[in-house]
């Protein structure tokens, strides 16, 4: 995907510091695996910087498509992405992606110690700077008790972590990162009770101040977003408040009463 993405030759910068809006303009994109199938269609979607927006929809509906196009792994086929009103396509990928912070579907953890780990996020962090990434991102607790603390060794061979663990630890990152733009493609996989509402925590200390895109499967990260947005076969088809879609009836109304009623997600 990324050899058919080039920075362009005479790039524009992203202004420092970037207030992190982001807008889909009329985009339409094909995988170029599939090219019969629109993986989004005409989508028109604004973010204003600092808000929490909850991307919901079936499997395949273009959810993760959007999450793609804003770090340029793609370029629309119709359309614009735009951070700040610039397309990216003017921009060199590296410049606008120190904007970005991203927590993967399945976040990787390094063989390294679990205080290596975090700072991955921004390598030039102190101890301290560290340590308060972790606490906001509810890790602290698990990180201290591990036999070396911070400095155990994660990973490969080294203790391995739980899914809610890992997470928090990739959570720990990206607030280390501190980028006006935060991406998270939320876990399918079930937690913990204890797990989801220190998740949940971790999730809401980092969108604080941030522009905050969710792929979202768990209710509580729903009922919490500014906004949710419904997407089904490549369009957006319906946007508002839980409550609001909920009263509404229609596609997100059924999927909260399936994927939600347990308060876990739809594999």
């Amino acid at each position: 995907a990324e050899d058919s993405v080039r920075d362009p030759a005479q790039p524009v910068a992203l202004p420092r510091p970037a207030t992190g809006k982001v807008a889909f303009e009329g985009v339409t994109f094909r995988y170029p695996a599939r090219p019969e199938v629109s993986a989004l269609d005409g989508v028109d979607l604004a973010v204003s910087p600092g808000e929490t927006v909850a991307l919901v929809g079936p499997s395949g509906a273009g959810k993760t498509t959007v999450i793609q196009l804003l770090q340029r792994f793609y370029d629309p086929d119709r359309g614009r992405v735009t951070i700040d009103g610039i397309d990216l396509r003017d921009m060199a990928r590296a410049d606008f992606r120190r904007a970005i912070a991203l927590v993967p579907q399945d976040p990787v953890v390094f063989a390294a110690s679990a205080r290596e780990n975090i700072r991955f996020g921004r390598p030039d962090a102190t101890d301290a700077e560290v340590e308060a990434a972790a606490r906001a991102a509810a890790a602290h607790d698990f990180l201290s008790a591990l036999p070396e603390g911070y400095d155990s060794y994660v990973g490969e061979r080294g203790v391995m972590l739980s899914g809610g663990q890992k997470q928090r630890i990739a959570i720990a990152r990206a607030i280390l990162r501190d980028a006006p733009i935060l991406l998270l493609d939320e876990a399918t996989s079930a937690l913990d009770a204890e797990s989801e509402v220190a998740v949940q925590k971790a999730v809401e200390a980092m969108a604080q101040g941030r522009t905050t895109l969710i792929v979202a499967h768990r209710l509580a990260t729903v009922k919490k977003a500014d906004r949710i947005v419904v997407f089904d076969q490549g369009r957006i088809v319906a946007q508002g408040t839980h409550d609001s879609l909920v009263a509404e009836g229609g596609l997100y109304a059924r999927l909260a009463r399936l994927q939600f009623t347990e308060g876990l997600s739809a594999p």
